[in-house]
């Protein structure tokens, strides 16, 4: 029996943003916890259902409650993160010079990979607001990019040695409902290529079907954010550690050779290797 895997697709922040003297090299260990309400029992596990055919489908939940850590290399173009939780490993490699963004996941005893370009990732994007929109069939307009407006504060406080300045990131939503994450940036600190670590990193690198998060337009790099999820949730992230002085090995950014990378479209049309399948939304 084939097990197709359907990838819920979470935000993830590893976007390219023009600042004075940024740094080109880094290494960044970033800690995300999220806390669920006491009442809410809901497990992010993989859920089996049977799909057409017969085929069991499994529905995985990258962003589940408890401690996420991660980390993030910087060289240059090069950017890769690497973050493991109960349900696996994630890599993510993104080269900002040829636009491309590779994933590497491990889970269940299997390895799968695949890519996508910046175009990829806008048609894909473009079909999600698509789906959303046939299925609330009131809504007569195309789902808009929310309205980003940051409020900055005077409140501050020390991070990994690293002055840090309070601000509030409000995003609306078309529909009036905005939402506001809370953030603690350091003015000093500008890492090229990077505009936050840690949060939902897994599911297909880069990929944010929300859009922006409003990160790229803070006055400094983000050292610790929280915000509000779905289900009463709650996420925090935290840098744990920078290092600015030592050398990124090139090696860090090459792909495993035991791994087939397929392309985007490849892994909508059908399973790859293993019997995994990559489908968009739920």
């Amino acid at each position: 029996m084939k097990k197709i895997i359907t990838l819920l697709f979470l935000s993830a922040t590893i976007n390219a943003y023009s600042q004075s003297n940024p740094i080109t090299q880094a290494i960044i260990t970033t800690k995300t916890t999220v806390v669920a309400p006491e009442e809410d029992e809901t497990a992010p596990t993989a859920a089996p259902t049977s799909g057409p055919g017969g085929d069991e489908i499994r529905i995985m939940r990258f962003m589940g409650d408890g401690e996420t850590k991660s980390t993030t290399w910087l060289k240059n173009d090069m950017i890769k993160t690497f973050s493991e939780t109960e349900t696996g490993r994630t890599s993510i490699i993104r080269d900002n010079s040829k636009k491309i963004t590779t994933t590497v996941m491990e889970m269940m005893g299997k390895k799968f990979g695949f890519s996508a370009t910046d175009e990829d990732q806008a048609a894909m994007r473009k079909r999600m607001d698509s789906m959303m929109q046939s299925r609330n069939q009131s809504q007569t307009t195309t789902p808009s990019a929310p309205k980003i407006d940051i409020i900055y504060t005077t409140e501050t406080k020390k991070l990994v040695g690293y002055e840090c300045k309070k601000a509030l990131i409000v995003s609306t939503r078309s529909n009036g409902k905005a939402d506001t994450t809370l953030v603690w940036y350091a003015p000093d600190l500008k890492i090229q290529g990077v505009t936050s670590t840690g949060g939902a990193m897994g599911g297909f690198g880069g990929f944010n079907p929300q859009g922006s998060n409003g990160m790229e337009l803070l006055k400094g790099f983000p050292m610790q954010y929280e915000r509000n999820m779905n289900r009463g949730r709650k996420m925090t992230v935290v840098v744990t550690k920078i290092v600015t002085d030592k050398e990124v090995a090139d090696k860090e950014f090459e792909i495993p050779k035991d791994v087939e990378i397929r392309s985007a479209k490849d892994m909508q049309n059908g399973p790859g290797p293993g019997g995994f399948q990559m489908r968009i939304g739920g």
